[in-house]
């Protein structure tokens, strides 16, 4: 088969992966910069154009579309999809998964676990916010924020209200969401593929901070998931609609939390914390609806 990845770096840990998995099963590998591409749209005859040379004959696409340029990103997957490509990540599930009210709304309405999560159009009783997230302390988290950035625990009313105030002045949308104390600063990844979790960690804080992204100098180990939290996983990555994804979840007393449901999961931690080969894990997935 001809496999497409969707990468601005080919040098990434996980397009590397992707690539040597793929290529080990006998497939024909190719990177494309999604920033990069051209689309043809013409009636019944939709086109892509890539360093001037029209892309033909690919039979799946792996999106691995950066938070930065989702936008045009999503466009050039929904091309593949319109030339009657798979796609182991579906445009709308990819729009679905960028927007954090929207996902949280959808992952609510299905009946999953979630931190008491509010959301403001800039309101200045910001004292109202704070309460209804069960009071102090509280964390922010901006809606365009990734990777632990634009995430703030305030500890206390003084510095919510504080803070609060001034995203609102700088016109920055936020959610409040409470607090959960017994998590003591990690969180767990399940890492979904075709309604199977195929791996998990948690991801421990490093000492004195409250976010858990190994990009932020956390630690991660393999972890097996009770029932519930496997349940958990797998739902959250039915309901958005994604064949692939990173489920973050926090274990809390009242059983497991989403945080959220990662459509572009990296592999490196969740290879080097488990010792599973994700990534022929996804190349399978890519190979069974290719086929079909």
């Amino acid at each position: 088969m001809k496999i497409v990845i969707l990468s601005q770096n080919n040098n990434l840990y996980s397009t590397k992966r992707l690539m040597e998995a793929g290529e080990a099963k006998g497939h024909e590998m190719v990177v494309i910069d999604h920033s990069k591409c051209d689309l043809v749209i013409e009636k019944k005859k939709p086109g892509l154009i890539y360093k001037g040379k029209e892309v033909t004959d690919v039979h799946g696409v792996i999106p691995r579309i950066g938070a930065s340029i989702t936008f045009y990103g999503t466009a050039v997957v929904r091309q593949f999809e319109m030339m009657k490509v798979f796609t182991a990540v579906e445009s709308q599930a990819l729009v679905r998964s960028r927007d954090k009210l929207r996902s949280l709304q959808i992952l609510s309405r299905a009946g999953l676990g979630l931190p008491k999560t509010v959301f403001s159009n800039y309101s200045k009783d910001v004292g109202a916010i704070i309460d209804k997230a069960g009071g102090a302390p509280v964390v922010i988290k901006l809606l365009e924020g990734t990777q632990g950035l634009g995430v703030v625990l305030a500890d206390n009313r003084n510095s919510a209200e504080s803070i609060l105030e001034a995203f609102n002045g700088l016109q920055a949308r936020v959610i409040v969401q409470e607090f959960i104390k017994e998590a003591k600063g990690a969180d767990i990844r399940a890492f979904v593929i075709d309604g199977h979790v195929v791996g998990a960690m948690k991801r421990q804080g490093k000492e004195g901070e409250f976010r858990s992204n190994l990009h932020r100098g956390g630690s991660a180990n393999i972890i097996a998931l009770t029932d519930e939290e496997e349940n958990a996983a797998i739902k959250a990555a039915r309901v958005m609609g994604l064949g692939v994804a990173g489920v973050d979840m926090l274990q809390s007393a009242r059983g497991p939390l989403i945080l959220e449901v990662n459509s572009s999961p990296g592999l490196e931690g969740i290879e080097a914390a488990t010792g599973e080969d994700i990534a022929t894990k996804i190349i399978k997935y890519v190979e069974r609806n290719a086929e079909e």
